[in-house]
């Protein structure tokens, strides 16, 4: 008995990942944004129903299926208890702006859950989400919550941040979102231009919340790449927002991605790029990168997006002499189109490779970026084969400045590696 709860949990946690934002998607679509705490209603009981349900009749032949009749049924419930509502005490209802009681009787013969709605309401939604009127952060928060299924928890875990801070930042978002009058059934070309770009970085955040960061929970980070990688391709899947830019953020993605096994040891530490065992690269995902960058450069359009793109391609093509020269031009090209602290760190790196550490170092100093912790980690992999006590001091420096468990960890190791190297010489 305990063995058939853990299959039907695991199922259903997998189901719920992948089906509840769909789910709530098409109920959005269909009774408006601004009630979407009720299209998560029925979300949510539709999988509490299957938990309950399950356990005693076992799981259906087609659990996917199965969810999605039940949702439709919940759905129909709700609409008929307000329908007896609307008929019972039919004027107060009517001046309540929030039921737009009206509008839900006159739909419910429209409502479905086919594939094609499924996929248009998702794209929707994403749109909804995206709103600029939204602070970044909260639009990450809103994304993961709403269109990739996440509790406040993992939200949290994600972010390194308390439970309360997240709850606030959604009550915020949700507010401004519910008062937003972004219409989810119709989705316009004016609409889709106006937001592209916000869309494309709220994604771009997403996966490097999951690519880079602090969390110890590695099941947390890659479930983080997987949905940004997703929503891009319903992104793909619309001729509106299948762009060069779209296709160029998806190559970043697979060709990140590609490499994630390899990026961390069993112990938690974080492997170095020369480090990594290359036989652990997923190359399944490098040749779907190469597919998207392709698709990408069909018009003569570079943006960020085209750029990391192409520092990620060469950085799975290890056999390329010069492959750090292309890499350090590209950094070159990025820095112009947009500069970030991250974005001058990475090009020195890629400086030590072509001209030596000893010239990094002094490429890197300039950058004074003394409360960075990355900046400090640099210092210190520079000087290593320098002079070893600065390299300490720096990475002691960049423990100071990380929350990181996981990162304190490497650092910790390097520092050792050097101690023992210092006291054999």
């Amino acid at each position: 008995m305990a063995e058939k709860t853990h299959s039907n949990n695991e199922l259903l946690s997998h189901l719920f990942r992948v089906e509840y934002s769909k789910m709530t998607a098409v109920l959005c679509r269909h009774f408006g944004l601004n009630q979407i705490e009720i299209a998560e209603d029925i979300a949510s009981e539709t999988f509490l129903k299957a938990s309950e349900v399950w356990v005693i009749n076992g799981i259906p032949e087609n659990p996917t299926a199965w969810l999605y009749t039940v949702a439709k049924n919940k759905t129909k419930d709700y609409l008929k208890r307000v329908k007896i509502i609307e008929t019972k005490i039919k004027e107060t209802i009517r001046t309540n702006d929030f039921l737009r009681t009206e509008v839900f009787i006159q739909s419910e013969q429209d409502f479905d859950f086919r594939q094609q709605t499924i996929t248009d309401s998702q794209l929707a939604m994403i749109f909804a989400v995206c709103n600029p009127a939204i602070s970044t952060e909260s639009q990450i928060c809103l994304a993961l919550q709403i269109l990739c299924g996440f509790s406040v928890e993992e939200i949290a875990d994600a972010f390194l941040a308390k439970t309360e801070t997240i709850k606030k930042r959604l009550l915020r978002a949700r507010t401004k979102l519910r008062k937003d009058n972004f219409q989810i059934n119709v989705l316009l070309e004016t609409t889709i231009k106006s937001r592209i770009d916000t869309v494309l970085r709220t994604l771009y955040l997403l996966f490097n919340e999951g690519y880079f960061s602090k969390s110890n929970n590695n099941l947390i980070r890659k479930d983080l790449c997987s949905e940004a990688i997703r929503l891009a391709l319903v992104l793909t899947e619309n001729p509106l927002t299948n762009t060069p830019q779209t296709n160029a953020l998806l190559a970043l993605m697979c060709f990140q991605s590609s490499r994630f096994d390899a990026r961390i040891k069993d112990t938690g530490e974080t492997i170095l790029f020369e480090q990594q065992d290359k036989n652990l690269w997923d190359k399944e995902l490098i040749e779907k990168g190469n597919y998207y960058l392709v698709n990408a450069c069909s018009v003569n359009e570079i943006s960020k997006y085209h750029l990391e793109a192409a520092i990620a391609y060469w950085h799975t093509t290890p056999t390329n002499k010069k492959k750090w020269e292309h890499i350090l031009k590209l950094y070159n090209d990025l820095i112009l189109i947009e500069y970030s602290p991250m974005t001058a760190l990475n090009r020195t790196f890629a400086f030590a490779k072509v001209y030596g550490n000893e010239r990094a170092i002094k490429e890197a100093e300039k950058l004074n970026l003394n409360e960075n912790n990355y900046y400090h980690s640099l210092l210190g992999y520079l000087y290593s084969t320098v002079d070893a006590e600065k390299a300490i001091a720096h990475y002691n420096k960049a423990i100071s400045h990380t929350k990181s468990k996981t990162e304190k960890k490497t650092l910790m190791k390097e520092i050792e590696r050097l101690n023992k190297k210092r006291n054999s010489s």
